[in-house]
């Protein structure tokens, strides 16, 4: 059952990225240009998201676990480091750089265009890569 809802919490996101236009990179990209023809339709999109958050979370939290889980998995660093500043560093030039971060780029893989395939495979192999690297290193 965890699937399953797990299945429509990822569908129902997708539906809302592409409703949003956030898997079209170029709405992205005219975010991102600010010297340029500026598209402020991201900004709403993540004021939006902001919102929910600051009104809902709150409540979340009062709970004493989630409502399919045991526990909640929230952050408990609380300092900056190199891995984090580099991976932030890496996230943003690619999200620069192409106009998609992982979710988009998940939902717009359903367009089969070689670019967003290309995207995800680079992706994945990112995430293998920096897992080796992590255990390696740790």
């Amino acid at each position: 059952m965890r699937n399953i809802i797990a299945l429509l919490a990822g569908l129902i996101f997708s539906i809302g990225l592409a409703q949003s236009e956030m898997i079209n990179p170029d709405r992205v990209l005219g975010f991102l240009d600010v010297l340029g023809a500026w598209d402020p339709a991201l900004a709403f999109v993540l004021g939006g998201a902001v919102m929910v958050t600051v009104v809902t979370f709150r409540f979340i939290l009062k709970r004493t676990h989630p409502l399919l889980d045991k526990e909640f998995y929230l952050p408990t660093k609380e300092s900056l480091d190199a891995t984090l500043i580099i991976g932030a560093i890496i996230f943003g030039v690619g999200w620069g750089l192409y106009g998609y971060c992982p979710g988009p780029a998940l939902a717009a893989i359903l367009y089969f265009e070689p670019s967003n395939i290309l995207f995800v495979l680079s992706l994945l192999v990112g995430t293998v890569a920096a897992r080796k690297w992590v255990s390696r290193h740790a």
